[in-house]
């Protein structure tokens, strides 16, 4: 019975602990969020007296479903191809091989502008991949701004991998080692081990570190403008053109597009979240 008062206290200390990292992100997020719903309704206008609409949403809705859909798709993309590579560099790492990792490391701290730049100089039709290959006049297949938005995809994939397999890799080193070495003293197969072991513990850190890379790629815009078609454009990149335009007109439907981006954002969180609470290692 006396262990509940000393637990709550010392979540409370906690709490208050990363009260000064929270509070400004709170207030940076809420006020950001708040402005652009109010101006994507009406109710902020640059010009006339506020009346509450939906005008800004109605505006560019075919337009802004394709955006929301290839958004997500590319997203969807990245992170999946992420998380393969990210766990398996985890994996290979922690199991003796540790110089995939440290080259992992390398990315991390490489902004998506300069990566964009690069994977522009590397794959496209008159990039390093195509000289190499001798295909620079006109065999080379469309990465960048093509159909498919490979090069996006292939350059949000490189730099969350690295991401992922930081984050799976610390978990295995801390808690999957022990767990592991005592199934392997069981006699379990290291295929049996991968299975019921290691993978169920990485599991919510997966899901974690998915989620944080999902968002990122959702809400990102510079890569998609660099490498990325004209049209369609995904929601950030939407957001950004119509924000800038010269008709001040369309900062409302920016606004819109922006606040459909957060909602999707908050919708894969959300998803994260519950998906955490029902295992076992969140319990």
């Amino acid at each position: 019975m006396s262990s509940r008062p000393t637990e709550s206290a010392a979540s409370w200390r906690a709490a208050l602990w990363v009260l000064p990292a929270v509070v400004p992100v709170m207030a940076v997020l809420i006020g950001g969020l708040g402005s652009a719903l109010l101006q994507s309704l009406g109710l902020m206008p640059l010009v006339g007296a506020p009346a509450l609409t939906v005008d800004a949403y109605r505006a560019n809705a075919d337009d802004m479903a394709t955006s929301a859909a290839l958004s997500v798709a590319i997203a969807t993309a990245a992170t999946v191809i992420g998380v393969l590579v990210g766990v398996a560099t985890a994996l290979t790492a922690v199991g003796g091989r540790r110089a995939a990792l440290w080259a992992g490391t390398v990315t991390v701290p490489v902004p998506h502008l300069i990566g964009a730049a690069t994977m522009g100089l590397l794959l496209a039709d008159s990039g390093l991949l195509a000289r190499v290959f001798g295909l620079s006049d006109g065999g080379w297949p469309a990465l960048v701004g093509g159909r498919w938005w490979i090069a996006v995809v292939l350059e949000y994939a490189w730099k969350e991998a690295a991401f992922i397999a930081l984050v799976v890799a610390s978990v295995l080193a801390t808690r999957v080692a022990g767990y592991d070495e005592t199934a392997a003293m069981l006699g379990a197969s290291r295929r049996a081990r991968l299975r019921l072991v290691t993978f169920p513990l990485i599991r919510p850190a997966v899901v974690a570190a998915a989620t944080i890379s999902f968002t990122y790629t959702l809400g990102s815009y510079e890569v998609a403008l660099l490498l990325g078609r004209a049209y369609p454009e995904p929601l950030p990149v939407m957001a950004i053109r119509l924000f800038t335009s010269i008709d001040l007109a369309t900062r409302p439907q920016a606004a819109a597009a922006a606040v459909v981006t957060a909602v999707l954002a908050l919708l894969a969180v959300a998803g994260a979240l519950t998906m955490l609470r029902r295992s076992a290692i969140w319990r």
